[in-house]
């Protein structure tokens, strides 16, 4: 790998990107409000903080309003962003931002991952997303129920639809017992073996222009690669000289 950190790339398009966290946002820390004006001052209040072309706020309003209705029907929010790391072998882990938990009454959990793209996922899709089954695995284990107690979904504020599904115990062992088998496959391969993988995301990489399928080079990727390591290096000599002030006296 060449643990390449994120840059601002001027060629990648982040629209979808910076409106789905700007939406986020709003419904974060929006749970507990109790009018649809506080709503959308809170939208306002956000907006300059993200950068995404106002054709994409054409829906706003409606989301706001489906999400206000939406909200005011779920039960005990345990967290918004909820974040968790687990182990998944001796020297792996797991980890992940779950965008809400919710607590029934019956002791039952439902995640809730907020979707601002068009068309939402069909339910039998939702059956095998890796997203969704780590997810359910990850509430399973930190609030210590079986799988078939958690349930997780899809909430589309622009359709106000919300898509959702259970696991159960037999397909969460045969998910984990394959994501362990392509942890130990990803780990034996060469870097060389690891080739570029045109998919939907690529509009949303930092490092496009450095990627063979959008014109880049060995010789580029190498370049960026040494300029990482040294910089690297020169956050690792300043770190060192702090806890050491005196280290390089002469």
């Amino acid at each position: 790998m060449d643990y390449l950190k994120g840059i601002y790339n001027e060629n990648s398009n982040t629209d979808a990107l910076q409106y789905g966290s700007y939406v986020h946002k709003i419904f974060e820390l929006g749970t507990e409000l109790e009018t649809i004006e506080e709503l959308q001052a809170l939208a306002g209040e956000l907006r300059d903080n993200y950068t995404f072309s106002s054709i994409k706020e054409k829906n706003l309003q409606l989301i706001l309003e489906n999400f206000f209705e939406f909200n005011k029907k779920l039960e005990e929010t345990i967290s918004n962003e909820m974040v968790f790391e687990l182990d998944i072998t001796d020297d792996f882990k797991i980890n992940g931002i779950i965008d809400r938990v919710i607590k029934g009454k019956s002791g039952s959990y439902l995640v809730v991952d907020y979707k601002t793209s068009r068309r939402p996922t069909p339910k039998h899709e939702l059956f095998s997303d890796p997203q969704m089954l780590m997810y359910a695995f990850a509430v399973s284990k930190l609030m210590n129920v079986p799988v078939e107690r958690v349930s997780v979904a899809h909430y589309y504020p622009h359709l106000d639809k919300l898509v959702s599904v259970k696991f159960g115990r037999t397909q969460m062992s045969v998910f984990m017992r394959g994501l362990k088998e392509k942890i130990w496959e990803i780990r034996k391969k060469k870097k060389v073996q690891l080739n570029p993988n045109l998919n939907q995301f690529c509009n949303w990489c930092q490092h496009k222009d450095l990627c063979p399928e959008f014109g880049g080079t060995p010789e580029m990727l190498e370049e960026a690669r040494k300029c990482e390591q040294a910089k690297r290096t020169a956050a690792k000599v300043k770190d060192s000289k702090f806890d050491n002030p005196n280290k390089f006296n002469v």
